[in-house]
């Protein structure tokens, strides 16, 4: 088994499918129906991207787990998803700075996959890239709206995007596994896509009148692992709701 492309394929399907379960917790919460709605089809924009990657996972390890089994049948310590996904909701200024900051990273990382090598990568890339061009302008757009607001929706979207930036710096470290699949071409980088993203949100930042929070706030060791397992207890609570049923009823069928 090719053990580096393994665990990107996890990296990837499992951000996704977190962030999808996440948002999914807002369904019949929305502050509006639309946005109610624009949530929900954002989850099952993800959970639609988690399910293809997981199942490229299941045919790389070759060990007949599929993406029902990678989703539900493995612990906390064996998820590979970015620490930012996983934190609670809070309000829903703290969900829409998440969801702005990741969609600009996301959407930059899958121009880049969009060349892989490996063509498997790049077909879910270019499919999962045209979902993700809509996140990223609804997102901004409503970061905007927020920060540009009232006085009070302006402070709750900028303490926010204080809270959310710290777990950004994870976004862009790499370690053995980025530099090999870089090197194969398969991957990439993910110190590269830094600078566009920054770029990115400043400009959006700028319009919504909010202030980018210093680069120094994302770089404490503290807030990063979650891509090589080490993951806050959000996550368990995430899991333990996700994967009730499958654990519970083993091998159900509706």
């Amino acid at each position: 088994m090719d053990k580096h492309f393994f665990e990107f394929l996890l990296r990837m399907g499992d951000t996704t499918l977190i962030l999808s379960q996440r948002l999914g917790e807002w369904t019949g919460h929305g502050p509006i129906l639309e946005e109610d709605l624009a949530l929900t089809n954002t989850a099952l924009d993800l959970l639609g991207q988690a399910r293809m990657w997981l199942t490229l996972a299941g045919e790389v390890e070759g060990a007949g787990r599929d993406e029902d089994a990678l989703a539900y049948l493995r612990d906390a310590h064996q998820f590979h998803n970015a620490l930012l996904v996983e934190r609670a909701n809070g309000n829903y200024a703290d969900t829409m700075a998440r969801q702005f900051l990741f969609d600009v990273w996301h959407y930059f990382l899958l121009q880049k996959l969009e060349q892989s090598a490996d063509e498997r990568v790049a077909a879910i890339a270019a499919k999962a890239l045209k979902e993700v061009t809509y996140h990223v302008r609804r997102s901004s757009d409503m970061v905007v709206r927020l920060g540009d607001g009232t006085a009070e929706s302006h402070a709750k979207m900028q303490a926010a995007i204080d809270d959310a930036w710290r777990f950004t710096g994870e976004l862009f470290f790499d370690d053995a596994v980025d530099q090999d699949l870089a090197a194969r071409g398969i991957g990439c980088l993910l110190s590269e896509l830094r600078e566009p993203w920054a770029r990115h949100v400043a400009e959006v930042l700028g319009e919504a009148t909010l202030s980018v929070p210093d680069a120094a706030a994302a770089s404490h060791p503290a807030h990063r692992g979650g891509r090589q397992g080490r993951h806050s207890e959000e996550l368990g609570y995430v899991l333990a709701e996700m994967q009730f049923l499958p654990r519970a009823y083993p091998g159900a069928k509706w």
